[in-house]
């Protein structure tokens, strides 16, 4: 290595600690929740803030703390890298031991090279398992003796929906399908492809989650952007920062719903019937901006990236800009807090927990690594009145981040399961968790 690309480095790394030092103090972390968030004027930035917290994992027996009314307790132990979960209607569950793909075209450079460096603090640097195991829980304690390999030699899984005797699964690229019968414990079929999904050699943002419409004729598939805010062209956007809607006789598919950087957790609202996803929002231009938010998604409906942001907050980084599109950018339904990376999102459809908690929903924030303080790193409800966000949001497992600032966790997917039970993807623990209320708050049944 020369002295010049040494002391580059050297001088990348001291901007990542230090590009942001001028900023303000951030606001109060709840300011950026709710249906009318704070938004602040933009920080220019020319590299944003970093501050990981180090993947540590849990010690001794350590666990998150629940909720007062709640218990949590270890559903299965010792995965790799958890990001999703699936559950089957026998009540197994499926697990996504998953990680990216190989991406040579994203954050090249020094600058990329020492992004690269820092994430793998925060746990994301390890190599992708591309399977998805099987937890079952025969006995009913709360616990899955058997943990089996179900699927394996996949690319990058994240989505997985079951739709009559066909199990799809969501790769970095394409969604695959897999034949299914109940009780199996393994699948040994090759896949057969229904269609392709952007992926390529940049695949910024690649998982790619997965739900179906209640008749099983159309599929819904996330799709992140392959940028912050368009800076690797507009091109190389083509059907991201979307939602696609996949025929699934024909494999076909269109744009349902656009300008979403980086949507995940596809859910349907049980009392509206309407589809919500979380998105992840742009970074770079402060501690408070942009939140992330979750939103119920209208066919045909834009919503802003990249040129706006929360309506026609106009993003000027952007060029060229897009006034036509920015008229007319839905605001969205309800914001999950800056940088909190709120990628899990499921619908309390099942009735352990109190009557309160009925239609709403639980949010996995896999937590912040450009913002000072730390956002995120926790599970959240928001509850639901006739369809539409009634309230503040209540922490249910918190505990993720240990008194020194390390990572001892980080959730990612959520589901309810067949008992009604909460689970969470813990991918920095290695980690499927289960919270309950306590028997003295259980929802009568």
């Amino acid at each position: 290595m020369s002295m010049n690309i040494a002391r580059g480095i050297c001088a990348g790394m001291l901007a990542l600690t230090l590009g942001a030092c001028n900023e303000p103090t951030a606001l109060p972390p709840e300011q950026g929740f709710g249906p009318t968030p704070t938004l602040p004027e933009p920080q220019s930035s020319w590299i944003p803030t970093v501050n990981i917290a180090t993947a540590t994992g849990w010690a001794n027996g350590a666990k998150p703390t629940a909720a007062s009314g709640m218990s949590v307790q270890a559903f299965a132990t010792g995965l790799d890298h958890p990001r999703s979960l699936y559950v089957l209607p026998n009540g197994d569950v499926l697990v996504a031991e998953t990680n990216a793909p190989p991406k040579p075209e994203d954050s090249k450079g020094i600058r990329g090279w020492v992004m690269k460096l820092v994430m793998g603090r925060a746990g994301a640097g390890t190599p992708t398992a591309n399977r998805i195991t099987l937890l079952r829980d025969a006995d009913g304690d709360g616990k899955a003796e058997i943990k089996k390999t179900f699927l394996q030699g996949l690319n990058s899984p994240f989505g997985m929906v079951l739709v009559d005797d066909k199990l799809y699964v969501a790769n970095a690229d394409a969604i695959v399908s897999f034949p299914y019968k109940t009780g199996d414990t393994e699948i040994s079929a090759a896949g057969v492809k229904l269609t392709d999904l952007p992926g390529g050699p940049i695949n910024h943002h690649w998982t790619k989650d997965l739900t179906a419409s209640a008749d099983g004729s159309k599929l819904y598939a996330t799709v992140g952007s392959n940028s912050n805010v368009g800076e690797n062209g507009i091109e190389a956007e083509a059907n991201r920062a979307a939602v696609l809607e996949v025929d699934r006789a024909t494999g076909k598919f269109r744009v349902f719903a656009s300008g979403l950087r980086n949507p995940n957790g596809p859910s349907w609202q049980p009392q509206s019937g309407a589809l919500w996803v979380t998105v992840n929002e742009r970074d770079e231009i402060g501690n408070d901006l942009v939140p992330d938010y979750m939103t119920s998604v209208k066919d045909g409906g834009f919503y802003g990236w990249p040129y706006s942001y929360y309506g026609q907050h106009v993003d000027t980084r952007v060029s060229p800009q897009r006034p036509d599109l920015v008229a007319k950018a839905i605001v969205p339904d309800y914001a999950l807090g800056a940088h909190t990376a709120s990628l899990g999102l499921t619908f309390n459809t099942g009735n352990l927990f109190p009557p309160s908690f009925a239609g709403g929903a639980f949010i996995g924030q896999h937590g912040s690594w450009n913002r000072k303080p730390r956002n995120g790193y926790k599970v959240i409800f928001v509850p639901f009145t006739d369809g539409k966000p009634s309230g503040k949001p209540q922490d249910i497992l918190t505990g993720f981040l240990d008194n020194d600032g390390n990572a001892r966790g980080r959730p990612v997917g959520v589901k309810i399961d067949k008992q009604g039970a909460l689970l969470v993807a813990d991918d920095v623990g290695n980690t499927v968790w289960r919270v309950t209320p306590s028997s003295a708050h259980a929802a009568v049944k």
